[in-house]
């Protein structure tokens, strides 16, 4: 499968947002799709308030973004998107959740939280390539707002971005997930893939 473009994925979040359970999943439905992957963390706990950012790289030979090298952001809470521009590449994709859980240190006091506008201005530096969900409010209508995460995936595989569709993520939730949870995280998919369709 050496013909494959390509395409590395940085997802960035806060502990209990669930970013390592989209990138697992992530992961096994590129596989699914027949294409070479490999996923990481890159650093962070995946404590409640902690910072967590890993990867997702179809067809890499590095296993490893480095700055201006991610063709996709996936933000999970916005102020973490804004913190992981200088991964990505000038024009490439961003999806960023709009609602924010602030992590431990704007919680604490120590630092400011930012508006939505200025993380978009941010983003727009970068990139003119970018799409905005509310993905805990999706979460909620789907059942849980850990599922906010799928939401954001389900936008990502409405994309021409990454080579997976909805169906194939949708047979890997199916295949992966505990089953008192699929169903919830199915209709947070089909939320987000309806979102970003709407955009």
């Amino acid at each position: 499968m050496s013909n494959t473009k390509p395409i590395r994925i940085m997802l960035t979040g806060v502990g209990g947002q669930g970013t390592l359970t989209a990138t697992t999943l992530l992961a096994k439905a590129v596989l699914a799709e027949g294409l070479p992957v490999t996923s990481g963390e890159i650093h962070g706990m995946a404590q409640r308030g902690g910072v967590v950012e890993s990867t997702v790289l179809i067809g890499c030979k590095s296993p490893k973004i480095g700055l201006g090298e991610a063709d996709v952001l996936l933000g999970f809470e916005p102020l973490e998107t804004m913190r992981a521009m200088p991964y990505l590449r000038k024009d490439g994709l961003v999806l960023s959740s709009t609602e924010f859980l602030p992590p431990l240190s704007v919680a604490m006091g120590k630092q400011e939280n930012v508006s939505i506008d200025q993380v978009k201005e941010v983003v727009a530096q970068c990139t003119g390539n970018s799409f905005y969900l509310p993905c805990q409010s999706l979460g909620l209508e789907a059942g849980a707002v850990q599922a906010g995460n799928l939401a954001l995936l389900g936008a990502l595989t409405a994309t021409d971005a990454v080579p997976v569709s909805p169906q194939t993520l949708a047979e890997t939730i199916k295949a992966n997930l505990p089953a008192k949870i699929v169903d919830v995280n199915l209709k947070a998919l089909e939320l987000g893939v309806g979102a970003l369709e709407n955009t």
